[in-house]
């Protein structure tokens, strides 16, 4: 499938070359004559040129689906050809092949960011965005920092040029507001010891405890994309709703973005799971001065639920090392970081052996020492 006019540019006003969206000014800039535009006007000066080319590119279109027609696919099977995507950039000609499930990249050729309009609209289309706070060179120096103190990295880790390839990332998050109604029952007891005399007295009392009552849980984010750890992105949380604004596609310009590929039913079972636990732990510590406290009962349930659909920002580093992958990921909104890294056991006893010859040859000198003297 090949779609000339789904590609979305970001072209400078002033000189033509190609804008992005800039974390620190929040705006749309060029990076060649700096020219800066807010999103909602620069999302306006576009839509009236898209009138202006309108005619144009439904030609584009037609030309390419006679192009299709005689063309016969050889190399692929059917299930791959129905998740790939040919996307021709309308700067330099090249073919961008993708996945459906990408929303956002960069031609390959010359570099001009894109966006596949088709993954973004309709009911694709996501409610809200947090854009990026944080910038590629505060990434970077972030995961420099996480380096810190770790002895024995690998050097693959290390190296300037894979580091460079650290990727903004817009991941897909389904985000719930939830109510939540529970009724739970503790067992509690309290010990009270003493002395009269020589005697000491030990006093326990068992007691019944009953909590009830609703809570409500705002902007509870799931990520909707199978392509991202779980646990990896409820790692980066919090994210702070407050900085979401509606869905622009501007936002996206110089960024990597992915539409979801887990539905919000699958994303809503696993939010409930975390509000039932939410829920069961804000309860338990309304009951405090008890010496030994257990659950008998818990019944939490969802009385009521909205739905929103959202990309949050992430800084996103994947390396290889001796077949296993290890991830560093970097929240763009607040800067929190997580990621393992490796020992490299080879520099370790490398390392030791170093050392411990060092260590034998000043044993050695110092017993010459002592002979001779």
């Amino acid at each position: 499938e090949t779609r000339m006019s789904e590609i979305k540019e970001y072209k400078c006003p002033a000189c033509g070359g190609a804008m992005e969206f800039d974390s620190k000014s929040q705006k749309m800039k060029c990076p060649y004559c700096d020219t800066e535009i807010s999103v909602d006007e620069y999302e306006s000066l576009i839509a009236k040129a898209d009138q202006v080319v309108a005619a144009d590119a439904a030609s584009d279109v037609e030309t390419e689906q006679k192009k299709s027609e005689n063309y016969t696919a050889h190399d692929w099977n059917q299930d791959e050809i129905d998740n790939m995507v040919v996307y021709i950039c309308q700067s330099c000609g090249g073919e961008i092949t993708t996945d459906k499930n990408t929303g956002a990249t960069t031609c390959p050729f010359c570099g001009n960011r894109v966006v596949l309009k088709g993954q973004f609209e309709g009911a694709l289309k996501p409610d809200y965005v947090i854009p990026f706070k944080l910038d590629k060179k505060a990434a970077k120096e972030a995961y420099y920092k996480h380096l810190t103190g770790k002895a024995f990295i690998p050097s693959v880790f290390r190296q300037e040029n894979h580091i460079d390839e650290i990727v903004g990332l817009y991941v897909p998050f389904w985000v719930f507001n939830i109510e939540s109604e529970a009724d739970i029952s503790y067992d509690a007891e309290k010990i009270r010891v003493w002395k009269s005399g020589d005697t000491e007295y030990t006093e326990h009392k068992y007691y019944k405890i009953r909590r009830g009552g609703t809570i409500y849980f705002e902007h509870v984010p799931e990520d909707g994309s199978v392509k991202m750890d779980d646990a990896l992105m409820e790692s980066l949380e919090p994210y702070d709703f407050k900085d979401a604004v509606p869905f622009k596609s501007a936002y996206l310009a110089g960024y990597v973005a992915d539409r979801y590929d887990v539905d919000q039913d699958e994303c809503m079972k696993r939010a409930k799971k975390r509000i039932r636990r939410s829920t069961e732990d804000s309860f338990r510590e309304t009951v405090n001065g008890y010496y030994a406290l257990s659950t008998q009962s818990s019944t939490v349930n969802i009385r009521d639920s909205k739905t929103s659909y959202a990309m949050y920002p992430v800084w996103l580093l994947n390396t290889t090392w001796k077949g296993q992958k290890y991830t560093f990921a970097m929240n763009g909104q607040s800067g929190k970081i997580v990621g393992d890294l490796p020992a490299d056991e080879g520099a370790f006893w490398k390392y030791v052996g170093t050392r411990g010859i060092l260590i034998s040859v000043i044993l050695y000198i110092i017993m010459m020492v002592v002979m001779f003297l």
